[in-house]
């Protein structure tokens, strides 16, 4: 059995008796029935993924995944390819966008490289090094991979989910990789079946003939390679990329490990739908941060049944859309453990 099989054999749903417990306390909190709203259903969802009444969130890990894009030539962003190296030394100086949030919230970042078209051995003792190769072919002429390099990025995942495990209680994706909001795009629509015109959105800011451009691109992608939507490894392999891979592997890795696992923006939620396709179970420890402008997220969202926590109008990616959500699971945690109960505080209850 491979290190896959072995990950989804160890997931298994929520735990209904925490959650009927967390429920209970829930119903007799010193406030009207539910008036904390979806923080009262999130808090629910903790208690039955962690089998706790005082569920673990202080340490907090946000993984940005790296990778490029061999489809970038196509002409699909607005940004060259060589950015997607260049904001992961970013990323280690601690200048983008996740790592001001992450301060914020006290957030661990880390950076992965799953398969950048740059050198970056220099940063071996600051970042993880886990690349496959050099950034995926272009999936405009053929498959963006093998299934064999599909399988080992989806391990590699796995392994750092184990590998951080000890030191998480609850996981955020975060992504870098010009052009992938491309295979994002791709692996909706192969799993959905919807049109690359209703799964595709500007990315980097493409104006509306590029737009068009893109929707091409991303339709011929589709009809040279014809990913099997009964196969997640086969679109992962065919229209995928290495760090959407990744980060499949690491919300695999983090629902076998029973750790909540805070899902960023559109490419996130891609990889979200891979591994949720591998193991229908896994969405059970997911929780969508926040609904992305790009067009295929709602898409997305929907195939996994999943309701964003926030509505910001967010198309960064990098995981800052999880590590602002990771705030209200937090927030969560503490109406579980910390408000009292009618009872506890001698509080009168509503008349009936």
């Amino acid at each position: 059995m491979n290190l896959i099989d072995k990950t989804i054999e160890r997931i298994t749903p929520q735990d209904p008796d925490w959650r009927a417990q967390a429920k209970a306390r829930l119903d007799q909190l010193t406030m009207p029935h539910w008036a904390l709203g979806r923080l009262m259903d999130l808090a629910m969802d903790l208690a039955g993924m962690t089998r706790s009444m005082a569920p673990p969130v202080a340490r907090k890990t946000v993984v940005v995944m790296a990778g490029d894009h061999g489809v970038t030539c196509e002409g699909v962003s607005k940004y060259p390819q060589e950015v997607t190296g260049q904001m992961v030394r970013n990323f280690v100086a601690g200048g983008a966008g996740i790592n001001a949030l992450a301060r914020l919230n006290d957030i661990r970042v880390v950076v992965v490289d799953m398969g950048v078209a740059a050198d970056l051995s220099d940063l071996k003792s600051r970042i993880l090094l886990r690349g496959i190769r050099p950034g995926t072919s272009n999936m405009a002429v053929g498959p963006a991979m093998t299934r064999d390099e599909a399988i080992q990025s989806i391990e590699a995942g796995i392994r750092i989910a184990e590998e951080l495990g000890p030191t998480t209680d609850v996981f955020g994706t975060g992504e870098m990789g010009i052009g992938n909001t491309t295979p994002s795009s791709a692996i909706v629509c192969a799993l959905s079946g919807c049109s690359a015109a209703n799964a595709t959105g500007r990315g980097t800011g493409v104006d509306d003939d590029q737009l068009r451009h893109k929707i091409g691109v991303i339709r011929r992608c589709l009809d040279i390679n014809q990913p099997d939507p009964n196969d997640p490894l086969d679109v992962l392999a065919k229209v995928g990329g290495f760090e959407i891979g990744g980060l499949a592997g690491l919300i695999l890795g983090a629902a076998s490990l029973r750790k909540p696992v805070v899902i960023d923006g559109f490419i996130s939620t891609a990889a979200a739908l891979i591994a949720q396709r591998l193991a229908p179970t896994a969405a059970e420890y997911m929780i969508a941060a926040h609904r992305s402008v790009e067009r295929g997220h709602n898409i997305a969202l929907g195939l996994l049944d999943k309701e964003p926590l926030l509505d910001l109008n967010l198309r960064l990616g990098e995981g800052t859309g999880a590590a602002l959500a990771m705030n209200l699971v937090e927030a969560a945690a503490r109406i579980l453990t910390e408000v009292a109960t009618f009872e506890d505080a001698a509080v009168s209850q509503a008349q009936t």
